[in-house]
């Protein structure tokens, strides 16, 4: 009732209907309030002890949705330009005057779920379910409001204090969702733009939420079953089946009463394993419908999960087809005995079990309550025939006693005792034969959605179920083991009227002679399946006893099948099945899955042939009980913080000897079937593993994976690092790695399966806004490398600058020993026309590198590295007209899923270098994802690339192809440890390179160019590094050319001094301000380096300009003494038009060794 006062005292959430007071403090702050799209939630203010309200502006909802607010609303307000305050967000102080009279006025919700208001200091929280169920509205209110926290904390705050509905999943059974403010929303200043999404963990933001909370299930009319019906019963009637009745006996005859409870109690101890297993993985958090598949995708991750959920809904079908024969089997058998017959024995059992699958899919598709209400009947006729036959055994008839039962004797219990195994029968086949018999345990767990609290449900019923099943199945054996004897010829006439002497049989001693038996009789334990007939007090009894444990385990397999089904189908593990998750009515029946079911069904009654399929049916139940323990295990072992199941009595090693014994079982029912089962779980695991469904259940898995990974990065960290093991781990400055593929896809090919590969990126401009794109960011580019299969990491920080950022990742990236050790750039191509400050940064990245001891790695081709600009023209170009050119990186937003037009926006592009390139979703799911595609916007035509743009494009591809039979030219000019040599190797190890032959051009002396080969040949040996040829290139210090020389001070001319022509004053000014200009002086002591890197590349065009990739010695450039103007035009004046080249310098510790 108080909650109902209170949301009565509240104005309804939507777009607001603001009252006079607050509508004139509206005009007086002149803002504009504008129609927004679907907001993914409310986002709320700073604590304040005033009244207010948030208005979220959203772009993209247009006009359209303009129309229905300015209807609903009072027309002012809310219906003013869209255009004007595109994406803003604003804080109106209400009157609480304004808000008392706004229930009276009319407050109609938006078809976009758009504004929303909180009132109260933002302590009236939407449910996620209201602001997805667009036009018609339920809102659900935090009844926790301002009076609470004021209570409870003695002054005003829109912190929420612990309650469950803060952890409910968006489309909860039990209960709305709550939406608990973000940390945003109470840290952040309230007067800049917010997080776009305000997502705490992104667990809401995804697709799959928003479906899920558009669903909000009607509770009325939902049947909901306690633990005795929903459980207990269904797992005694599935348990005690016709083997009961039927083959108890018989194994009583041929394992005698010890070894047939021992065979009761191996099969007891395996499937009590298995209900402790079942009950711990149940009270481990909320289960929903699909049994054990459920349990156990939730628990080992979707694999074991999609492989188990198929076969055992499979098995489950195929049970029913075994249930329905066995009953038509004993309904023929009666026809035969009173001369019925319809066609044949074969023919009769098909027709009576078509009729019959008919009318339990009939009960079924009926609704739960219908079969609910059967399984009672059909337990109450089981359990009379049990007490018909228990009080049968206490009235020996004589009539009965040719047959074989004599009543409890002594002396038949000592006899039948031990074993009397015949027709090749042994203890483990006995055992074969009675274990289907002990399944059935998880019939309660199947139905796992139709329970009212599965938690407390399956333990309670699974584990009392197979208590008393068991104790039955004991008391059975021991009682008609004691009353029946093995064999007896069913004649009146083998009385014995003179006693004899020397009797050896039970029989004899109570004067029967069963003596002819030797050669079969059709009476006793050994011979008559009718045992339980014969003994019981009502015949007729035991038959329908008969037919209630078929058809009622018949039922259960046909109900548990259909819910396993959609349960499976409903996670889109196999998107064929898709069709059957639809389910129908108040209890979300699957009658597509039962008709399924049925068919499958009808299908294998009609083969009639049960023999071949029920050992098949075993070992895939047994199967997912091994899967079962296995989870339990496989939890504990991987120390996962959630896993804390209620149910405490059960052990992590109990659980594996569970799984183990399953298995083993499994080859004793069947080896050839337990064989065929183990290969079609492994292929489905394998399909479910390469398709790799998009979904995480947080599994054991997930969690054991973490803790190897933790416990072998540890391990790694107390070994020190030794040459034989060196790695290149590289740290790549790649940006947003899809904008710089060749870059990525050329380091990826010699790190991949050999070293640590991280893609550093770093985010300048405003660090409110970078903190925003560093979370989503993180995600999406881990995602796009996962997605084109790359190994490697992706490291966004945020920093003033490119060398700050830098300095960053190569200090704090990896861990332990896993920490980069080379600093891979692309060359800076653009660096004369750019700012000279950006090339200081850049060559000061060296010298930062260097100073932490990495090798460094510079990448250049021809015709460069960035794409990002080719990459969504469209969207950039559209973005640029609307707002500024800010440092800012890309960002998608969208803020509206449900409006027809594009609202995908670029905002901000980068007008740095360092531009990410805007990457669409569905582009990266397309056949070729590496490869960098144009945007093509159907709306309007794009500009047809230029050639240098189309080269680019070329080029940024050209390492994810095969390279052929060419050469990999290295210029090993400089011993910095083997870091040249060892990349070049590498690369040639790899699918895509390895046709391609190393060539080692080293100097030398034109006097002795033979000795310096045959020692560069025998150290290469040494190091067991494969090449083609070996050049010494004698002239590499002769003067390079001079027209080579002249194009070299023209390149430099603009960045020089010329202090000489200057006053010392002015001079001096002017290299502090700029350091990276070139001094006279300067050029003049390193005019022998500089004609080395004129005279290289005039060296490099003439013998390596075929080749495919050149690595070639980095040239090195003393710190605070060569400026970084020259430093670059060394550079450059290296490695101008030649093919894709690497100059690699290393930190000079060595990479090779040839010591064992």
């Amino acid at each position: 009732m108080e909650g109902k006062q209170q949301q009565q005292q509240l104005p309804p959430p939507g777009p607001a209907v603001p009252g006079a007071a607050s509508d004139k403090r509206r005009s007086e702050e002149g803002k504009d309030e504008v129609g927004g799209g679907a907001l993914g939630r409310p986002l709320g203010p700073t604590p304040s002890q005033s009244r207010f309200q948030v208005d979220l502006v959203a772009e993209g909802a247009g006009r359209s949705a303009e129309e229905p607010r300015r209807a609903s609303g009072d027309g002012g307000a809310a219906g003013k330009s869209s255009e004007e305050a595109k994406g803003r967000f604003r804080v109106n102080f209400v009157d609480p005057s304004a808000g008392d009279e706004s229930p009276g006025e009319p407050g109609g919700g938006s078809s976009e779920g758009g504004n929303v208001s909180f009132q109260n200091g933002g302590d009236t929280v939407l449910s996620e379910g209201s602001l997805h169920s667009g036009g018609h509205h339920h809102y659900y209110y935090d009844t926790h409001t301002n009076t609470y926290y004021l209570r409870t904390f003695g002054h005003n705050t829109m912190d929420a204090v612990p309650r469950i509905d803060h952890y409910r999943h968006t489309a909860a059974d039990l209960g709305e969702k709550l939406i608990r403010p973000s940390l945003a929303e109470l840290h952040d200043e309230l007067d800049k733009e917010p997080f776009e999404d305000g997502y705490a963990n992104g667990e809401e933001g995804t697709p799959a939420g928003e479906e899920a909370a558009a669903y909000t299930p009607d509770s009325k009319g939902v049947v909901k079953f306690g633990w005795i019906k929903g459980v207990l019963v269904r797992c005694m009637l599935n348990i005690w089946g016709v083997m009961l009745f039927i083959r108890l006996s018989w194994i009583v005859g041929q394992a005698g009463i010890g070894l047939s409870v021992l065979v009761i109690g191996m099969a007891t101890v395996v499937t009590t394993i298995t209900g402790l297993s079942t009950s711990a993985i149940a009270t481990n958090g909320f289960v929903r419908g699909g049994g054990a598949y459920y349990l156990i995708s939730r628990s080992l991750g979707p694999e074991f999960g999609g492989a188990i959920g198929l076969i055992f809904a499979f098995a489950n079908a195929v049970a029913v087809a075994m249930y329905v024969v066995g009953f038509a089997e004993t309904v023929v058998e009666l026809l035969k005995e009173n001369g019925t017959l319809m066609i044949d024995e074969m023919n009769d059992i098909r027709i009576i079990g078509a009729i019959t699958v008919v009318i339990l899919l009939g009960i079924s598709v009926a609704g739960m309550e219908w079969e609910a209400k059967a399984q009672i009947v059909l337990l109450v006729i089981l359990i009379l025939a049990i007490g018909d036959f228990v009080i049968g055994t206490f009235i020996p008839l004589d009539s009965k006693k040719p047959k074989g039962f004599f009543g409890y004797k002594a002396e038949i219990f000592m006899e039948n005792f031990g074993p009397d195994f015949r027709q090749e029968e042994t203890f483990f086949s006995v055992f074969a034969i009675f274990f289907p018999a002990a399944t059935g345990i998880l019939a309660g767990a199947n139905i796992s959605g139709d329970l009212a609290d599965p938690q407390s449900a399956i333990p309670k019923g699974t584990l009392l179920a197979i208590l008393i099943t068991t104790l039955v199945y004991i008391g059975i054996a021991v009682s008609v083991g004691s009353c029946v004897v093995r064999d007896a010829t069913g004649n009146v006439n083998n009385t014995i009227v003179t006693e004899l002497t020397n009797c050896t049989t039970a029989a004899c001693n109570l004067n029967y002679d069963f003596s002819s038996c030797q050669a079969g009789c059709h009476y006793g334990l050994m011979n008559n399946f009718q045992v339980m007939s014969m003994v019981s007090g009502f015949a007729p009894l035991i038959s329908a006893g008969i037919f209630s444990a078929t058809l009622s385990s018949a039922l259960a397999s046909l109900v548990s099948a259909p819910k396993i089904f959609q349960a499976l189908c409903k996670d889109n593990i196999y998107p064929g099945f898709q069709m059957f998750a639809k389910g129908y009515g108040k209890n979300n029946e699957p009658l597509r899955g039962y008709l399924l079911t049925f068919l499958i069904a009808l299908g294998f009654i009609l083969i009639a042939e049960l023999n071949v399929i029920a050992p098949i049916i075993s070992n895939f139940f047994l199967a997912s009980y091994a899967l079962i323990n296995f989870s339990v295990f496989h939890a504990s072992l991987a120390k996962s913080p959630g896993w804390r199941p209620a149910f405490k009595y059960y052990n992590m090693w109990i659980s594996l000897v569970g799984a183990i014994l399953c298995c083993i079982v499994m080859f004793v029912i069947n080896w050839w079937a337990a064989l065929l089962t183990y290969v079609i779980v492994l292929g489905l695991y394998i399909y479910v593993t390469y398709k790799k469904p998009d979904v995480n259940w947080g599994s054991s898995t997930q969690a054991l994976t973490y803790l190897n990974a933790l416990q072998h990065s540890i391990r790694l960290s107390g070994v020190e690092d030794h040459v034989k093991n060196f790695r290149p781990q590289c740290l790549i400055m790649t940006g947003a790695p899809n904008s710089r593929p060749a870059l990525l896809h050329l380091v990826h090919a010699f790190t991949k399966n050999v070293g640590l590969m991280i893609c550093g990126h770093v985010h300048m401009g405003p660090r409110r806004q970078a903190m925003k794109e560093l979370s989503t960011d993180l995600a999406k580019y881990q995602r796009w490398l996962i997605k084109n299969k790359m190994k490697a990491f992706y490291a966004p920080v945020h920093a003033e600058d490119l060398r700050d950022g830098g300095q960053y990742l190569m200090q704090a990236a990896g861990l332990g020993r896993m920490r980069p050790n080379t600093l891979v750039v692309g060359f800076k191509k653009n660096w004369r026309q750019g700012d000279m400050r950006d090339v200081e940064t850049y060559i000061n990245l060296f010298h930062d590198a260097f100073d932490v001891q990495y090798g460094v790695v510079v990448i250049r081709l021809k015709e460069g590295l960035d794409i990002s600009h080719l990459q969504g023209q469209e969207e950039l170009l559209s973005s640029q007209e609307k707002s500024p050119c800010t440092k800012d990186v890309i960002v998608k937003v969208d803020y509206s899923k449900k409006t027809e037009t594009d609202t995908s926006i670029a905002f901000a592009p980068s007008c740095s270098e360092r531009t990410p390139a805007l990457h669409k979703e569905e582009d990266e799911d397309g056949k070729n994802p590496t490869q960098p595609l144009l945007k093509k916007d159907s709306k309007s035509p794009s500009s047809p690339l230029n050639l240098a743009d189309q080269r680019l494009l070329d080029a940024s591809t050209q390492f994810q192809k095969k390279q052929g039979k060419s050469n990999i030219d290295v210029w090993w000019l400089f011993d910095d440890g083997g870091l040249t040599l060892l990349i070049p190797y590498l690369l040639t190890t790899k699918k895509k390179w390895k046709d391609c032959k190393i060539r080692v051009f080293i100097g030398g002396k034109i006097n002795r160019i033979d000795h310096d080969r045959r020692a560069m040949a025998t150290l290469l040996s040494k190091f067991r590094i494969d090449f083609s040829d070996i050049m010494v290139l004698g002239d590499i210090n002769t003067k390079p050319k001079k027209e080579n020389i002249a194009a070299f001070e023209e390149m430099i001319e603009p960045f020089r001094l010329h202090e000489d022509d200057k006053e010392q004053e002015i001079a001096d000014k002017m290299k502090e301000d700029e350091p990276w200009r070139i001094t006279d002086n300067e050029l003049e002591l390193y005019k022998t380096k500089t004609y080395r890197q004129i005279r290289l590349n005039e060296l490099l065009k003439e013998h390596s300009s075929t080749a495919n990739i050149i690595v070639m010695s980095l040239p090195v450039a003393r710190k605070g003494a060569v400026s970084s103007a020259l430093y670059m035009a060394w550079l450059e004046a290296l490695s101008k038009d030649l093919p894709p080249i690497l100059l690699v310098r290393g930190n000079h510790q060595s990479v090779l060794t040839f010591y064992s």
